[in-house]
């Protein structure tokens, strides 16, 4: 009895220290101050659009009839909720916001809405979903002709199939790239009027890939990228990348040029400017075993800017961001990028699953187009373009900016 009473006593012990161990790490992850590098290159100015206490996240902006609209989901943390809901605001200038909506899926979650400007009418397509982890099942859509008044959301077939964010290069014929719901496959789709969609090809299947963005190259061809989670462990997968594939009209057949370990790039916006592709998304700083391996939920997670070439994938600057962040929406206005996203508190840099569990923010920066292109001549070895001095804006003095030197190891090409 004695002999059973002291295996208890030191049972409680170990519980008890692993609690401790627990409660410790937690806090770390709490207080430990943000790292997330601004580069000094860049003029970035950013500030907050919704911090309301709530976890909003899963973001996409446009410029529609001269003004910015916002769409973003509202929840009380980032798994499925049936108090989820999407809401949309419009403003003059990206600062002052005013919401115009809010919409539901009854009974289940919503999440990754995507804007589509197709035939005079605004559209979101949107994610339903009812599994807590987020697994999503179908894509439903919602229009309207003058942004207050909304039709009520339908699916869209073909059934199963994930929507990205639809693009067209003439304004009659929109592509866009989707995930398969279980997982493991990306297609592209086209149609003509952003309702009525029909298969044009696989772009990749294998590997756990779902995220998918496209954009158009300047000679027509398209480039992809896509995240490839390889598994599903909470602490990530050594293998986890970001699939970098071409194709060339009619989009039938796509070429496969590398899976990069830069980052795996989860939410991505592909984006071009004087005919270079560039990518935001989601970007882990610290890739390594056996607990933070890329998509590892205990990593540190930022919202960063990246050139896009079929050969590489080349890690250009992070934006103010940290936790639980990414899923983002651009706007060109000249020479300057508004980039929309959420984010954790960026005074802090918290652990993926602590961001998961707390209040986020969604954030505007605005960032100097010339002098990204600066920047990626710089971090890819190339002068791509030679451009105009940059305009004076300011960098968020929250973030520590690190000599361009320091950028080698991250992006160099895997």
């Amino acid at each position: 009895m004695r002999i059973f009473l002291n295996l208890l006593k030191w049972l409680a012990f170990l519980l008890l220290g692993l609690l401790l161990a627990l409660g410790l790490i937690i806090l770390y992850w709490y207080l430990r101050p943000n790292t997330a590098v601004v580069s000094p290159a860049l003029p970035v100015e950013s500030w907050d659009a919704v911090n309301d206490g709530w976890h909003n996240s899963n973001t996409d902006m446009i410029d529609w009839n001269g003004s910015f609209f916002l769409v973003h989901a509202s929840a009380p943390y980032h798994f499925a909720s049936q108090a989820t809901h999407l809401v949309v605001l419009r403003s003059a200038d990206a600062r002052h916001w005013e919401k115009l909506t809010s919409f539901g899926s009854p009974g289940e979650d919503i999440r990754d809405p995507k804007f589509a400007i197709i035939n005079g009418r605004l559209i979101v397509y949107a994610l339903k979903n009812t599994d807590f982890t987020a697994e999503p099942y179908a894509t439903s859509y919602t229009s309207t002709e003058d942004g207050k008044t909304w039709t009520p959301l339908q699916e869209v077939e073909p059934k199963g199939w994930l929507f990205w964010r639809p693009k067209s290069q003439d304004g009659k014929t929109w592509y866009v790239p989707a995930y398969w719901h279980e997982h493991g496959k990306s297609a592209l789709l086209r149609s003509s009027d952003g309702i009525q969609w029909t298969m044009v090809s696989q772009i990749y299947e294998g590997d756990r890939n779902d995220e998918t963005d496209i954009e158009f190259q300047p000679d027509g061809s398209l480039i992809a990228t896509a995240r490839l989670e390889f598994s599903e462990d909470y602490f990530g997968d050594p293998r986890g990348a970001t699939l970098i594939a071409t194709s060339q009209p009619p989009f039938k057949n796509w070429t496969v040029h590398t899976k990069s370990q830069v980052t795996r790039l989860d939410g991505p916006n592909l984006f071009s400017y004087q005919g270079q592709v560039f990518a935001v998304g989601r970007y882990q700083p610290d890739p390594g075993g056996p607990f933070i391996y890329q998509g590892s939920i205990f990593s540190r997670k930022r919202t960063s800017l990246f050139l896009v070439q079929p050969e590489r994938l080349v890690y250009l600057s992070d934006l103010p961001s940290a936790g639980d962040t990414s899923y983002e929406g651009v706007v060109m206005h000249g020479d300057d990028l508004f980039i929309s996203y959420y984010t954790s508190d960026i005074n802090r840099d918290y652990a993926w699953i602590l961001g998961m569990v707390s209040p986020s923010s969604i954030r505007i920066a605005r960032v100097n187009l010339p002098a990204l292109v600066r920047l990626a001549g710089m971090k890819s070895g190339a002068s791509l373009l030679n451009c105009s001095p940059p305009r004076a804006a300011g960098v968020s003095p929250i973030m520590q900016a690190a000599p361009l030197a320091n950028s080698a190891a991250v992006c160099s090409m895997h």
